[in-house]
């Protein structure tokens, strides 16, 4: 009788939990063993409401082989009408002990990343989203070519709160 009421109690918490009212798009890729610096990670966002607001979020799936405390990416959206926006965009991954910043129960973290708030779509059509890294180390010119740790990307639309 206690397991059968611990089950149960189980699935209601877990139930409750996977509710997520705001989300309105959330999908992600897998990065091979290594995310490669020419590797161009894209979202194609699914016809959404003109009059409503959104906010969207890039999130990050790393490992602890992952050797940075930061990550550099440059995104570009592409609009309907062929316009184009790109953005060069800096997160913070760890705190400086070097502990991740994402949550996790394991030594996989997810960290949901801040990209634009308050967004309206008000062109009709195909939006996109290319993600791509932008690591290098410090004091050098050139780019990082293969970026290990990092094993999935996504990105997330939720409905902004009304003021």
């Amino acid at each position: 009788m206690i397991s059968l009421r611990f089950f149960t109690l189980l699935f209601l918490i877990i139930g409750v939990a996977s509710c997520d009212d705001a989300r309105v798009f959330d999908e992600y890729k897998t990065v091979s063993d290594s995310w490669e610096k020419d590797e161009k990670i894209s979202f194609v966002l699914p016809e959404l409401d003109s009059l409503q607001r959104y906010n969207l979020f890039i999130n990050v799936r790393n490992t602890n082989d992952y050797k940075f405390s930061n990550l550099f990416l440059i995104s570009k959206m592409e609009f309907p009408n062929g316009k184009t926006i790109t953005d060069t965009l800096e997160y913070e991954m760890a705190k400086p002990n070097g502990e991740w910043l994402g949550i996790g129960f394991t030594d996989l973290k997810e960290s949901k990343l801040w990209y634009k708030e308050n967004v309206v779509f008000s062109e009709k059509g195909m939006y996109k989203v290319i993600l791509q890294h932008a690591m290098r180390k410090n004091g050098e010119t050139f780019g990082i070519n293969s970026l290990e740790g990092i094993t999935d990307i996504g990105f997330r639309i939720e409905f902004a709160e009304n003021p």
